[in-house]
């Protein structure tokens, strides 16, 4: 895994530093190159091909394409042998197939053809054009600037900073009211103005000539539900796991495994035990019993036989690292469970350089417990009285804080509440009538759209439970969870797999019936009586839990004198000075 930055009309003492604010995403080598029109650099997490040979940028031998990647191509293998009937190619990395790809498909054809976890640049020094693309998923991150006449991207936005000053850069004060309702901030905004998140299975076009800046999007999940009979199902979906899962072992270094004892972590160790003897696995615990699941992480690493190692994170630890998300992520980002995956990911890190991870599973597969609360509220929902509107909004702020807010925001959501607004409560959004402060605060228009975003991506046209996981897919999936896997492993230099996340069983799990998918309206049905053999008895019986810290015990730490984590976050970390 790696960190790249580039911009035109480079000021090369500036880009070197930017370059060297990624270091802990490629700590191994460090590679650049430059024109008077264009720097581009690049830190690289050696895993593929150690040598010399896999550094980047690479180029072709004219110098013609240059290229910088970070990210793995799991089907490299099979596009080199096509590929070098015609190119000849000088490292083992899986890079170089982006390189002579592209030279051989255009931007288009590589990306329809590759599979894997990937925010790569490519300058075509011909065509006088330079293209940005991100993997399918957004497992990977890019952020673009364009303004005054300068081009500049980064694979995180502290890159950006450095180079442009904070100074120089605007925050956007509607990405900051967005952050209160998400948790994140929703793409294609960021922190700053100029500053945009390059939206996942996108690439962007900027003609250096022209000076012109394109998107396209390059892929879309298109729901088209196809006839199949259970037991062709399960074998079909398990086929493409264990092949994945095998697939994404690759490594010249060492490989882990995150293992929470869930479903979706525990069927990704079981699928590895098929294939290999020797498996390290990694769990983060609690004090709290009920909400430690260390037990039965250890239940699956019995079962297979792993090298287990299991640490305990408390209150204390949690608090000492909370400061940090603001290092981590460099913008508002709400999800505490970022605690706990970086301390897994620092320990993990002590014995290997690349684990894989069950993320992904609740949003393909249909497991979300706000999926079946929203099924039943939506259910029960019927027109009420507008007073009790006005009367939940006028409690939640008079008792700010207070239990008796908590009570008022419950009535509300399991009485009134529908659609997208509903959705956004039920992952802890704060609501419009929560937000008036921040609204004056942040100059925000009347008229404006608190849930624009998830607008985006609501289909009232699919299946109720299928609507929310399309939604997840394109909202939660790539800016929440899987921002602070990339950010809190890359924090560490470690790089973060996630198998399940594959173009294949993508549109596979949403080509099923609900009824497939689903039997009996069972959360990830399919996938448990796919796994079923390589689950200890009770795993795929028990309640989801969540990777995530102890909110409700440890209430008084992360909230505060704020109703919301968010709020606290966002004050103590990115308004207090």
């Amino acid at each position: 895994m790696c960190g790249i930055f580039g911009v035109t009309r480079p000021d090369l003492e500036r880009a070197r530093a930017a370059l060297a604010t990624l270091t802990h995403r490629g700590p191994d080598q460090k590679g650049e190159w430059c024109d008077p029109t264009l720097y581009i650099g690049h830190r690289r997490l050696s895993i593929l091909d150690l040598s010399e040979n896999g550094r980047q940028p690479m180029t072709d031998d004219e110098a013609s394409v240059i290229i910088a990647v970070n990210g793995e191509i799991y089907n490299y293998r099979a596009l080199k042998k096509k590929l070098q009937k015609k190119y000849a190619f000088k490292s083992e990395s899986d890079s170089e197939v982006v390189l002579y790809g592209y030279k051989e498909w255009g931007m288009d054809g590589l990306l329809r053809r590759i599979e894997g976890m990937y925010a790569f640049s490519v300058y075509d020094r011909r065509q006088q054009k330079l293209y940005l693309a991100r993997d399918i998923a957004g497992i990977k991150p890019l952020y673009y600037y364009h303004a005054d006449g300068v081009f500049a991207w980064g694979s995180e936005l502290k890159a950006l900073e450095c180079y442009f000053g904070e100074d120089a850069l605007e925050i956007d004060q509607t990405a900051l009211y967005d952050f209160l309702t998400y948790l994140y901030i929703p793409p294609p905004k960021s922190l700053y103005r100029n500053i945009h998140k390059l939206e996942a299975a996108h690439y962007v076009t900027f003609d250096l000539a022209a000076q012109t800046v394109s998107n396209t999007r390059y892929w879309a999940l298109n729901p088209q539900i196809k006839s199949i009979d259970p037991a062709s199902a399960r074998q079909a979906l398990r086929d493409l796991v264990l092949g994945s899962v095998e697939a994404q072992m690759i490594s010249d270094v060492p490989v882990g495994f995150f293992l929470s004892g869930g479903i979706d972590s525990s069927t990704i160790v079981g699928c590895a035990a098929t294939v290999s003897d020797h498996i390290n696995t990694y769990t983060i615990g609690f004090e709290e019993a009920d909400y430690d699941e260390s037990p039965f992480a250890e239940r699956v690493a019995r079962l297979h036989d792993t090298r287990h190692h299991c640490r305990i994170l408390d209150q204390s630890l949690s608090l000492d690292l909370y400061p940090r998300m603001k290092e981590w992520f460099d913008e508002p980002h709400a999800d505490t469970s970022a605690l706990p995956t970086f301390l897994v990911s620092q320990f993990a890190k002590e014995q290997v350089s690349v684990v894989l991870t069950g993320d992904g599973g609740d949003e393909i597969f249909g497991g979300y417990s706000h999926y079946f609360k929203f099924k039943a509220i939506t259910a029960s929902n019927h027109p009420r009285p507008a007073i009790l509107k006005a009367l939940t909004s006028r409690g939640k702020r008079w008792f700010k804080g207070k239990k008796p807010a908590r009570a008022f925001a419950n009535i509300e959501r399991r009485l009134l509440l529908q659609g997208v607004e509903l959705h956004a409560r039920l992952l802890g959004g704060m609501l419009g009538d929560e937000k008036q402060d921040y609204r004056s605060r942040f100059d925000i228009p009347d008229d404006y759209d608190d849930y624009w975003f998830l607008r985006n991506y609501y289909r009232e046209d699919l299946p109720l439970i299928t609507r929310l996981q399309y939604l997840d897919f394109h909202t939660y999936l790539p800016e929440d969870i899987l921002t602070k896997v990339d950010r809190t492993s890359m924090a560490v230099s470690l790089e973060a797999r996630v198998p399940f996340i594959t173009r294949a069983i993508i549109e596979f799990s949403f080509s099923l019936p609900e009824s497939i998918r689903l039997p009996d309206g069972e959360p990830k049905g399919l996938l448990k009586l796919a796994f079923d053999d390589l689950l200890p008895p009770g795993i795929a019986a028990r309640k989801k839990k969540g990777f995530t810290v102890p909110l409700k015990v440890w209430r008084e730490a992360f909230y505060g004198e704020y109703s919301y984590p968010q709020e606290r976050l966002l004050n103590a970390l990115f308004l207090s000075s």
